[in-house]
């Protein structure tokens, strides 16, 4: 665990943050500006806050009224950044060596061998950094970081330099990372769904605050949360597996707890998981389920919440996941809609977006 509790001021920018971090993985997500790689560099010890308080599974990194500041090198802390940042003029081997040589025997959790293995690196071990590719850069990377043995490991957006194709290639592994090795990690992205193949947990940071922190649907249930994630464009990310395809006809059939949901198709084998994403905007709520209409998705659910944000009506229905539906002031009088009724969530098949294959 990190509990974290400080104040750090540079020109107009100010960071006021306080927080506990419990979770394996937890995702740092706000949009740019918003003060995550300050606090990140802060915790590693690259920034000093200008006062405040870090305790990292019970010791104390930092605490202004002590005049504590442990050194950077000896927080045995991990961080992986954006641009890879390796040794051009050394190998690979000797880039993922350089922190693990300077660790005494019994401070070393991992080999050379076991991280080289599970990140899939030995063909890499004699090249040059110029030489790699920005996905095997990263990986490299990654594994220098896991050599120094560290308590915490924090990734600033590490996959934001990549396209698609080779973030695609990368996240499997730092879900390797997550699953065999066990460092708990502070994930930094503007990417949602990169977050969410590798945990639940997310702290929403907007102008140097955290301001709301929890699983996924319960910051999408925390009024400052839901309206930071509703500017990003993000209101329903949840996880489904794939149970039929229908190639002729153009879709997937997935199933969401014990409800079936027809997405577009899918090139994914029965069985695997897949983050979907629809917008609030497009889901209509009904009393009963409607027949003779073009909507295949007709989900039943029971209302959670009801908030106002702005001049937005939002209805949290939970079925089997949360699914947060726009409506109306207007409809929520005229249907009487409450806490505790239930709904059919309507959904039209191309308005869900898959969002990466889990």
């Amino acid at each position: 665990m990190i509990e974290i509790d400080l104040k750090y001021r540079r020109g107009s920018f100010s960071l006021n943050t306080k927080c506990s971090l419990a979770a394996a993985v937890t995702g740092l997500y706000g949009p740019s500006g918003a003060g995550k790689s300050t606090l990140l560099g802060i915790i590693a010890g690259l920034v000093r806050p200008d006062s405040g308080r870090i305790v990292l599974d019970g010791i104390c990194l930092f605490d202004s009224e002590l005049g504590i500041n442990v050194a950077t090198h000896q927080r045995h802390i991990g961080v992986v950044f954006q641009e890879s940042r390796l040794f051009p003029h050394l190998s690979v081997q000797d880039n993922l060596t350089y922190g693990f040589n300077l660790l005494a025997a019994n401070q070393r959790r991992f080999s050379l061998r076991q991280i080289v293995d599970l990140l899939e690196i030995a063909a890499l071990l004699l090249q040059k950094p110029h030489t790699l590719s920005g996905g095997e850069r990263q990986r490299v990377a990654l594994g220098r970081a896991l050599l120094t043995s560290p308590r915490l490991l924090l990734l600033d957006e590490p996959l934001a330099s990549l396209d698609t194709r080779l973030k695609n290639q990368i996240l499997p592994f730092l879900k390797r990372v997550k699953d065999e090795i066990q460092i708990p990690m502070i994930y930094v992205s503007h990417a949602i769904n990169e977050i969410l193949y590798l945990t639940p947990q997310l702290a929403m940071l907007d102008k140097g605050e955290i301001i709301a922190a929890g699983s996924f649907h319960e910051v999408m249930n925390d009024a400052r949360g839901l309206a930071l994630a509703n500017s990003f464009g993000l209101e329903n990310v949840v996880e489904v597996y794939v149970s039929q395809h229908d190639v002729e006809q153009g879709y997937t059939v997935a199933q969401l707890g014990s409800q079936k949901i027809y997405i577009p198709l899918l090139d994914l084998p029965v069985g695997n998981r897949v983050s979907i994403a629809v917008a609030a905007a497009n889901i209509a709520l009904s009393r009963d389920m409607l027949s003779n209409v073009t909507i295949q998705n007709q989900l039943m659910g029971v209302v959670t919440a009801i908030h106002q944000v702005e001049s937005r009506m939002l209805v949290s229905i939970d079925v089997g996941s949360i699914f947060i539906a726009e409506v109306t002031a207007k409809a929520i009088v005229d249907m009487q809609i409450h806490v505790g009724m239930k709904l059919y969530c309507l959904i039209k098949t191309q308005s869900i977006r898959p969002l990466f294959i889990a």
